[in-house]
């Protein structure tokens, strides 16, 4: 990406946005059609989070997820094809609010962010802000590669997820 791209919002389909905006920082944001404590929910449920959050076109399934949501509570998610070969990453909750704010550390690496994600209702809708902090410019650019095509396409799968989870909520 030239400099002045990285800067501004990078629409990647037609609703979610990835946007650099420092040299250490990524904000994700979408608009999905469901309630916060929907949303907040297939976050912070292990059976629901496995069902959306490996994007399928990579073929790495997520092996395992386990999520002890509170503050201080850890999380372990673990992809790949089988035990062998499975890659781990974890880290602490350091700021848990049910539906609206979930702040935590990402600790398989010294390069890992800090990850902030707000749930914000309005009209039935749920406003979903990812922010990512870096230790550092490098560290970023590294992850983002990644992130421009996975990232929708995750998204594409959670929305896929609340619509079978509304049906079944009669909503």
């Amino acid at each position: 990406m030239d400099a002045r791209r990285e800067s501004e919002p990078t629409p990647m389909n037609s609703r979610t946005t990835i946007e650099r905006k420092s040299e250490r920082e990524l904000v994700v944001t979408r608009t999905f059609n469901g309630p916060a404590r929907i949303v907040y929910e297939a976050w912070t449920r292990p059976e629901l989070f496995m069902q959306w959050w490996a994007p399928k076109s990579t073929g790495v399934p997520l092996l395992s997820c386990e999520m002890d949501v509170r503050v201080g509570g850890g999380y372990r998610v673990a992809f790949g094809r089988d035990d062998s070969s499975a890659m781990a990453f974890f880290g602490k909750y350091i700021e848990v609010i049910p539906n609206s704010r979930l702040v935590w550390t990402n600790e398989e690496s010294e390069d890992a962010a800090v990850t902030t994600v707000t749930f914000e209702e309005k009209d039935g809708k749920t406003l979903l802000v990812l922010h990512e902090l870096y230790p550092s410019k490098e560290a970023l650019d590294e992850a983002i590669a990644g992130m421009e095509d996975g990232m929708p396409e995750q998204f594409e799968q959670l929305d896929e997820l609340l619509v079978t989870l509304g049906a079944n909520l009669g909503g």
